[in-house]
């Protein structure tokens, strides 16, 4: 199973989902049947570490996000992954006007794709430390129920 996340510039919400769910598949022993990744809808951010904020709030909690880099969504990504899951509605939008008609990828939310609310995962970077806090809150949550699906499929 290929499973991609994507948010705005890949240095706050989607480096952070794909680095907690990539420890919550290793610890289920599943990372030979899984692979993992993250993007931005925008190009700002291509080649860079995640903001400093998202990974000192990773850290404290056990998440080395430190070797990972921005990259932007490229069309190739909907023939790649089998799921793409947006963090907000405006790069869901984003997704689906790039997402080529003939792509298998399922594109979705990530909270209510899972059941999960709100709607979207807050975008942190022009707030305080709290904000980190609270996307790795939801960011945990969603992870645990991403892969009990994963767990059913492989």
């Amino acid at each position: 199973m290929k499973i991609l996340f994507v948010c705005l510039g890949n240095i706050c919400r989607s480096p952070t989902a794909e680095g907690v769910f990539r420890q919550y598949v290793e610890q289920a022993g599943l990372s030979d049947k899984v692979t993992i990744d993250s993007a931005g809808t925008a190009d700002w951010h291509i080649g860079k570490s995640p903001d400093p904020r998202t990974q000192s709030a990773a850290a404290q909690r056990g998440y080395d996000l430190s070797g990972l880099r921005g990259r932007q969504v490229q069309a190739e990504d909907f023939h790649t992954f089998d799921l793409i899951l947006a963090m907000d509605k405006s790069n869901f939008s984003h997704l689906q006007s790039i997402q080529p008609a003939e792509s298998k990828a399922e594109l979705a939310l990530y909270l209510p794709r899972f059941g999960i609310s709100p709607d979207e995962v807050p975008d942190p970077y022009y707030g305080g430390e709290d904000g980190f806090e609270l996307v790795l809150d939801m960011l945990e949550q969603a992870s645990q129920v991403l892969l009990d699906e994963v767990k059913a499929h492989v």
